[in-house]
């Protein structure tokens, strides 16, 4: 009898699952699918061609995929290579407190493209979360702040994490909702385009980004003298701002930003830097109808940009720059690398650059399906995000360890690790 098995049953997006094959004839081909449905009523799914040993086994740690959406030995292939059926959209949870993702795995016997010709031979459907047990969510509204408060079981108290996402605005929650998971005081801080706070990003008030770091320090569960943050995109612009300005900021990740402000100015009390105006005369449009923003945000060596250039050596935290260097959407490796070279010429060493080849612009969480291109709320054409499957979804897991080292180093107990 064809066995198909997967362990655990239930886990956090994060962590790894077995899945493993029994009771095949030896040599047999099989066909290995994952689906899921998000909130939106969207499908997503993978598929990958194995071939059983002399045993009738496949070991998804053990043996390689010979084709599919992957190839080679990668166990969490099926998740990271999820694919929508309808193009363009990107698999983001919303709702992460009262509905894991289901995943259905279906077993088909010989090679199938989707949707295969007949009825699966084994099936086992598995529980993915954001959210681990005990963990718990208080929305935030107090004074300007607006987010998401998610805090770890337990008395605390606990290291407190400002998580921010990029220009598409809103609320996004699940990253801060792991970040809670591994132990940590996450607030998932919106700035725009959500509830009352301005429609449109026009000018980053620093002060406001201050009253949310305040209300994170000031909250009974969260311990230390400072906070982190870890950010992307034009979050992680803010959030090197933030690093610059705030003493109140002790550890801050950047993922794929710039080392300037760009397109929105910033103002911070008698403060005001003026940004490097977007050029969207260079704005691409890709040979499959794409936009890539990579050649519209300007160089910053340019001349007449220096004064909106941060400066990053009056950061007194640590900061971790994170890059894919395939990224279409900033140059996000130079500007990282101009950042180091900056904080060199001050005599400074507390930044490090994680830099991953082949890696994308969204590097989110492991488990995290892999995203080249996707919609934006502000652009009539699907941008172009950069980066190839298998390279990125080695770094999201690996950036994913070595950001919760980097925070739990620099905001936890001294020496501190839950690794």
């Amino acid at each position: 009898m064809v066995r198909l098995a997967v362990t655990p049953t239930s886990s956090l997006v994060d962590e790894p699952v077995k899945i493993c094959i029994s009771g095949l004839a030896p040599s047999q081909l099989v066909t290995l699918q994952a689906s899921l449905t998000d909130e939106k009523g969207l499908l997503f799914h993978s598929r990958a061609f194995y071939q059983s040993n002399g045993a009738g086994e496949v070991d998804l740690e053990r043996d390689a995929a010979t084709g599919g959406n992957y190839s080679g030995v990668q166990p969490m292939g099926l998740f990271w290579s999820l694919q929508p059926e309808k193009p363009f959209y990107r698999l983001t949870k919303r709702d992460v407190m009262h509905s894991p993702f289901w995943v259905c795995l279906d077993l088909f016997d010989s090679f199938h493209l989707i949707p295969p010709p007949s009825l699966p031979v084994a099936s086992q459907t598995i529980e993915k979360s954001y959210v681990a047990p005990g963990v718990r969510c208080i929305q935030i509204r107090e004074g300007r702040v607006r987010g998401a408060l998610f805090l770890p079981p337990g008395g605390g108290p606990f290291p407190g994490v400002i998580d921010m996402f990029g220009g598409i605005g809103g609320l996004l929650e699940f990253r801060a909702s792991l970040l809670a998971s591994r132990g940590f005081a996450a607030l998932a801080l919106a700035y725009f385009a959500y509830e009352d706070l301005p429609s449109f990003l026009a000018e980053v008030d620093l002060e406001y980004f201050e009253e949310a770091a305040e209300l994170l320090l000031k909250h009974p569960k969260v311990g230390g003298t400072g906070v982190g943050i870890v950010s992307v995109c034009k979050g992680a612009e803010i959030a090197l701002a933030m690093a610059t300005f705030l003493p109140q900021i002790t550890a801050t990740v950047c993922i794929n930003g710039t080392n300037a402000m760009n397109g929105t100015g910033l103002r911070y009390r008698d403060l005001h830097i003026e940004p490097i105006p977007y050029q969207f005369e260079h704005l691409r449009l890709t040979d499959i109808g794409l936009f890539e923003l990579f050649h519209a945000v300007a160089d910053t060596q340019t001349e007449g940009h220096q004064d909106s250039i941060l400066p990053v050596e009056k950061a007194k935290g640590k900061i971790l720059f994170i890059v894919g260097e395939s990224d279409r959407n900033y140059n996000s490796k130079a500007y990282a690398e101009e950042s180091m070279e900056r904080m060199r010429r001050y005599g400074k060493k507390h930044c490090t650059l994680l830099s991953y080849p082949g890696a994308g612009h969204l590097i989110e969480p492991p488990g995290s399906p892999f995203c080249r291109y996707s919609r934006n709320p502000f652009f009539d054409q699907p941008l172009m995000w950069g980066g190839e499957a298998q390279p990125h979804a080695a770094a999201q897991e690996h950036s994913w360890r070595e950001i919760q080292k980097f925070l739990w180093q620099h905001l936890g107990p001294s020496g501190s690790s839950k690794l």
